[in-house]
């Protein structure tokens, strides 16, 4: 069993042990359904279990795992209907962060967000690589980002997060495909356009929009 703790406080190193889990599981190497021991998961870490066990704790408290008593960790199954949940979820804090942002005139890096999905577009019209798969994600969440930022609350703050940590394990299962990506960037502008004109009904009506295309795109049905 790794022994990294060192004299390091046991928050930090089960702080360290939780985001070694996120990272694993935002780049798909614990991918949705996959059964782990604890053994096993401590190894692919590699820090002490006690951190890792807590860390898993903190985990299936957001949905990201589920616990079997000595047996082991289960990912998130990335389900239809988990997935329509979590993007269900996700317009929810879209929309309410757009009218707050919207109404409260905060600003919205738009111009920047604009440059980057109009160049991921282009991309995609003309070639395919897994580096502009790996931009179609970061691009697409700078947007969910932006608007989440609207929802100031802690409370709402954390639960965006554990959703979009939950969101990224559904996508490693549902990978981004070239068509997929230039009309997912053009439903992403369509809400920067009515962001930038302070359109709420617009923006509200674009985030909708999206979540359906998604959803479909997917196979899920309405």
């Amino acid at each position: 069993m790794p022994d990294n703790s060192g004299s390091t406080p046991p928050d930090l190193m089960t702080e360290q042990a939780y985001q070694a889990l996120i990272a694993q599981l935002r780049d798909g190497r614990l991918g949705s359904g996959t059964f782990l021991s604890m053994p096993v998961l401590v190894k692919q870490l590699e820090l002490p279990m006690a951190a890792v066990r807590d860390a898993v704790k903190r985990a299936e408290a957001g949905g990201l795992v589920s616990v079997i008593p000595k047996r082991g960790v289960m990912i998130m199954d990335a389900g239809p209907d988990t997935t329509r949940e979590c993007m269900e979820l996700r317009m929810v804090f879209d929309c309410e962060g757009a009218r707050r942002l919207i109404e409260q005139s905060e600003h919205i890096p738009l111009a920047a967000l604009r440059d980057a999905h109009e160049e991921l577009r282009d991309a995609a019209q003309t070639q395919m690589s897994p580096e502009l798969t790996l931009r179609a994600i970061t691009t697409d969440l700078s947007l969910h980002n932006a608007l989440a930022a609207g929802n100031t609350s802690p409370l709402a703050t954390r639960l965006y997060t554990e959703n979009r940590e939950r969101i990224s394990i559904i996508q490693n299962t549902r990978p981004f495909l070239a068509n997929r990506i230039a009309s997912a960037m053009e439903e992403h502008l369509t809400i920067i356009s009515a962001l930038e004109a302070r359109d709420t009904e617009a923006t509200l009506t674009a985030i909708r929009t999206h979540l359906r295309s998604t959803l479909v795109w997917w196979g899920i049905p309405d």
